[in-house]
């Protein structure tokens, strides 16, 4: 269940309680009156199945809650109370199941925004693959893979794309197309001054063998990444954070991009622009597998409504 929160006008305070107590799944309702200091007015919170909370935000958006007041979604691990446990069975559908837009809309917003913390993230996990691409070494790439924030600009693509939130896919692709650059720029800083130092040549990366995967670039590389994206997504919306983990390590993005730039500094092109196709089709793949997630799953009581931001 989620626990919400909101903070409205002493004026609508009936009609806010009307949609509490009108919507089935919602329990616990608690009325604080002019509890709240800024913005004035009441305090109303209220326990409510996930299968609901679409349904409830969206009423309380018609009242124009978010404008003159504010309304707070929190995830309730643990809740013993018989009268939660018939408000769940009141609503329809499984919890597991329920898509709760708002609250996975602020979750990729939040993963999606260029920040000195995201490309210092970005940036090291280049260093590690491109690291991992010259030595061989399959654990040092799979570090990178877990180590890239790439996912989260890409899944907000995706609920940009299904969401029409123009400003969400602005957000993403500047993180992207910022963030790759800056972090391929200083990875091949690194390269070359390997190269002048002379611990590294064309020959060191010319019989690799465990991780070659990174420049392979086909059919099955596309497949992977619509099965990597589609499980990020179900991962995102249910909060599976250990499968989101498990996607990150089958994902080709940031290897791919590492090895890219050691391979054109060396010189070997084609390997590079293998590796960059790589590169394209993963993040092609994941993007798609996201929207179709997201375009697939709403039903009635969570289908997603046009929004301008």
């Amino acid at each position: 269940m989620l626990h919400v929160r909101v903070i409205a006008p002493e004026g609508i305070r009936r009609e806010v309680l009307a949609v509490l107590r009108d919507q089935a799944g919602v329990t616990d309702i608690v009325l604080h009156p002019g509890a709240a200091l800024e913005p004035a007015g009441d305090e109303i919170t209220a326990d409510v199945a996930r299968e609901s909370v679409n349904d409830l935000v969206q009423a309380l958006k018609d009242l124009d809650v978010q404008h003159c007041g504010a309304i707070t979604l929190a995830v309730l691990d643990t809740v013993l109370s018989s009268q939660a446990h018939l408000a769940q069975d009141e609503a329809e559908g499984e919890p597991a199941d329920a898509l709760v837009w708002d609250e996975l809309i602020a979750r990729t917003r939040d993963e999606s925004t260029l920040s000195v913390t995201f490309v210092m993230f970005l940036t090291l996990a280049c260093l590690l693959a491109a690291i991992g691409a010259v030595t061989d070494s399959m654990v040092t790439v799979v570090g990178a893979m877990i180590v890239g924030p790439e996912f989260g600009p890409l899944a907000a693509l995706s609920v940009a794309i299904v969401q029409r939130r123009g400003r969400l896919a602005r957000r993403a692709a500047t993180a992207l197309l910022v963030g790759f650059p800056v972090a391929m720029g200083i990875t091949a800083v690194v390269t070359v001054a390997t190269v002048a130092a002379g611990w590294l040549s064309l020959d060191t990366v010319a019989h690799i063998n465990q991780v070659n995967f990174i420049f392979r670039v086909g059919p099955i590389s596309f497949v992977v990444a619509l099965l990597a994206g589609a499980a990020g997504m179900l991962s995102l919306v249910s909060s599976k954070s250990a499968s989101l983990v498990g996607v990150f390590i089958s994902v080709t993005t940031v290897p791919a991009a590492g090895f890219a730039v050691v391979a054109a500094i060396l010189g070997d092109f084609g390997i590079a622009a293998r590796s960059a196709a790589q590169l394209a089709v993963n993040v092609v793949g994941i993007v798609l597998a996201g929207v179709l997630v997201l375009a697939l799953r709403p039903s009635r009581h969570d289908t997603p409504r046009p929004a301008a931001t």
